[in-house]
């Protein structure tokens, strides 16, 4: 009786290391195309499923996610990622399309895009005053400019006609005198501080209105001419 007892012990025992080393072996698999940056790159322990280590990243909060084995993390989110793409609205160029947009708001940025909007451009249709704010946007981005949309758009304020956006040192007080224009400013301010694609100007950093002839314009490269304004980039 008691070898039979020795005997029913060492048989579970194989079998439970059995159990242990497939289980490894199914984990391990099943996290071998999961890829992390190298600068941040977790720990992770052998065995731990990806749901548990998106846990750890994450919080508690983090989607239930059980990939098949050899499913990688994109692959695993990538509903959720779609899903989410389609609130996205098609951009139509004109006001139409603005004014089917809910009434926006946003920091002191916003607030900067949406005046430069309604004093650059607000005669403007609405095509011309998307590519007006794609230049803003795009001087943003550009290691010639400064870094945020109110230091483009008041850079060189304090001197008289010698600013980048003319109604910031003209000496004249900004007043909002339309409110159904400025609405339209920034309801299209705000689809550009959401990341609006910028497919307009090729990405120009210059305009001018058809009405003037810069000395400057001649050194650049005229990119498009949308409404009344002329769009350059640098030579």
């Amino acid at each position: 009786m008691q070898c039979d007892v020795f005997a029913a012990r060492a048989v579970r025992r194989a079998m439970t290391i059995v159990g242990l080393v497939a289980g490894l072996t199914i984990s391990t698999a099943a996290m071998a195309d999961v890829t992390f940056g190298t600068k941040s790159a977790p720990d992770i322990e052998l065995g731990q499923t990806l749901g548990d280590r998106l846990e750890g990243l994450v919080g508690s909060a983090a989607p239930e996610v059980q990939p098949d084995a050899g499913q990688t993390l994109r692959d695993a989110l990538a509903p959720d990622v779609q899903e989410e793409g389609k609130d996205r609205p098609e951009i139509a160029y004109d006001y139409g399309f603005v004014d089917t947009l809910p009434a926006a708001d946003g920091d002191k940025q916003f607030e900067c895009l949406s005046e430069a909007l309604y004093f650059e451009a607000r005669g403007e249709g609405a095509e011309g005053v998307f590519a007006v704010a794609e230049v803003i946007l795009n001087r943003v981005d550009s290691p010639r400019f400064p870094d945020t949309i109110c230091q483009v758009v008041n850079q060189g304020t304090g001197r008289k006609h010698a600013c980048q956006f003319s109604y910031t040192c003209d000496g004249l007080p900004e007043v909002v005198g339309e409110r159904r224009t400025m609405d339209r400013m920034e309801k299209i301010a705000g689809l550009f501080i959401d990341g609006a694609p910028r497919d307009l100007t090729d990405g120009a950093l210059f305009y001018h209105t058809k009405a003037v002839n810069p000395y400057w314009a001649s050194a650049f490269d005229r990119v498009a001419t949308i409404g009344e304004h002329h769009f350059y980039v640098q030579s």
